[in-house]
């Protein structure tokens, strides 16, 4: 395939991917909220972008994920817009350069697999289970290093002590958030994949189809 096939692809399958976010950001489809905690399957086409088209896309549709959560800090969420009044910069941060690591570090981690398997869904799987994972733990750990432990207990106009709201906290978003998005980023990251590599609109990685030549 040229070069300029792949770009095309590439351009053609981010739109898409990206059309995609945006549409479940501001729908019920990307989130399911619960109070202050919102679980969030954008990760899931934020994967595909890295399965298909590798880091760099898993980056840019990371960004285009960190921008809509971004946006609604300002009224649309509740805890969002808590951390925006406290400090917009931290916020941006958390919000954006945070899913842009995330869906970038997943991509590598495909490319990695992929350089000795070529099960694709597999593969697959794995990518979507990391970007979850990788979401959670980048987001939740940048707000307690930008943000510290007492966000938790202000958010909560101090009904709770700060460590109480920490343990309460870290059990609702990590404890549910991290199980259901991984759960469904494993499974449905991996069929997608599959579905797309089958239908070949993606290919494994250069090194893995040297290595399997």
């Amino acid at each position: 395939m040229s070069k300029q096939n792949q770009k095309t692809k590439t351009i053609a399958l981010l739109g898409i991917l990206s059309a995609l976010i945006i549409l479940m950001a501001f729908t019920p489809l990307g989130y399911l909220r619960v109070g202050l905690i919102s679980i969030s399957f954008l990760m899931i086409p934020v994967a595909v972008g890295a399965v298909a088209r590798g880091p760099v896309s898993g980056a840019v549709l990371g960004t285009v994920f960190g921008f809509t959560s971004f946006i609604q800090c300002f009224g649309m969420d509740a805890f969002g817009t808590f951390l925006a009044q406290k400090n917009v910069f931290y916020t941006f941060v958390m919000c954006v350069v945070c899913r842009a690591l995330a869906g970038f570090i997943a991509g590598i981690i495909f490319k990695g697999i992929s350089a000795v398997s070529r099960n694709v869904a597999v593969n697959g799987s794995i990518c979507g289970l990391s970007a979850a994972l990788l979401n959670t733990v980048l987001f939740v750990g940048s707000m307690l290093l930008l943000f510290g432990k007492t966000t938790i207990s202000d958010a909560t106009n101090g009904a709770l002590s700060a460590s109480e709201n920490v343990i309460k906290f870290f059990a609702a978003f990590v404890g549910v958030n991290a199980i259901w998005e991984a759960v469904a980023a494993f499974i449905l990251t991996g069929a997608i994949a599959l579905a797309l590599y089958k239908a070949k609109l993606i290919t494994l990685p250069s090194k893995a189809e040297k290595e399997a030549s």
